[in-house]
């Protein structure tokens, strides 16, 4: 398959390829198919949380991904840290991350590279491995990289996307409350014989007081006709 439709596949809008997994996922699957000698890859995201999702080609890397996130060392923590590509030619001959070293060459991984993009306080890896040592050179450039450069800017957009559903989702809420708010005030506005801030003001202090919503307190006015709530509605504003 040529690399761009390699790339137009990883783009394709889909409920599922907006998450997160999905596109880590898709990531680590093309990654593995595009680079020569490449035995498997794992791919991750990191937004300065603790939550960091990762997806992996073979069950075996998953082990290589968390030795790496527990312990802090790896080639993956070094990656992000630099903001660079982190590769070891020969892991046999390697002397950093000896934990990280141990899994790897007993799951028969003898190289690998790590390949930081960044974007937008989002951080993606794509780790590629090979059986064979020396066999990755080169890789942190050509598909792999586009394919990786392409990853993260989906996952800024996915992420920009869910954060505009949220808010409309708040600004409907917001829309469907309103009517019965007003209809509140204006009963306050009778009881007290007071204006519309005033009344909104008082709705406010008993839902801060009470520790509820807004919504539900203008409600409850509504439906008992501000019944019950005399002592409240009476209470000095601050």
């Amino acid at each position: 398959m040529p690399e761009t439709d390699r790339l137009g596949h990883l783009g394709t809008e889909s409920p599922e390829s907006a998450l997160p997994g999905r596109r880590l996922s898709e990531l680590a699957e093309q990654a593995t198919r595009c680079v020569t000698d490449c035995c498997g890859a794992s791919s991750m995201v990191s937004q300065g949380g603790t939550e960091r999702p990762a997806a992996v080609t073979h069950p075996d890397l998953a082990g290589l991904v968390s030795v790496q996130l527990r312990s802090g060392d790896g080639p993956i923590p070094a990656a992000l840290e630099r903001g660079e590509p982190v590769d070891s030619a020969d892991l046999l001959a390697e002397k950093r991350w000896p934990g990280y070293r141990a899994m790897a060459l007993d799951a028969g991984v003898r190289s690998s590279v790590t390949i930081p993009f960044r974007r937008a306080g989002l951080t993606v890896t794509l780790s590629l491995y090979s059986f064979r040592p020396g066999a990755l050179e080169g890789a942190s450039h050509g598909a792999a990289r586009a394919l990786g450069d392409h990853a993260a800017t989906c996952l800024v957009r996915d992420r920009s996307y869910r954060a505009a559903l949220t808010e409309l989702d708040q600004l409907g809420a917001a829309l469907r409350s309103r009517p019965v708010i007003d209809q509140a005030c204006g009963m306050v506005m009778h009881a007290l014989g007071c204006d519309a801030d005033r009344a909104f003001a008082v709705l406010r202090r008993i839902s801060q007081g009470t520790n509820r919503k807004l919504s539900d307190v203008a409600a409850g006015v509504v439906d008992k006709r501000g019944h019950g709530l005399e002592r409240e509605l009476l209470a000095p504003t601050e």
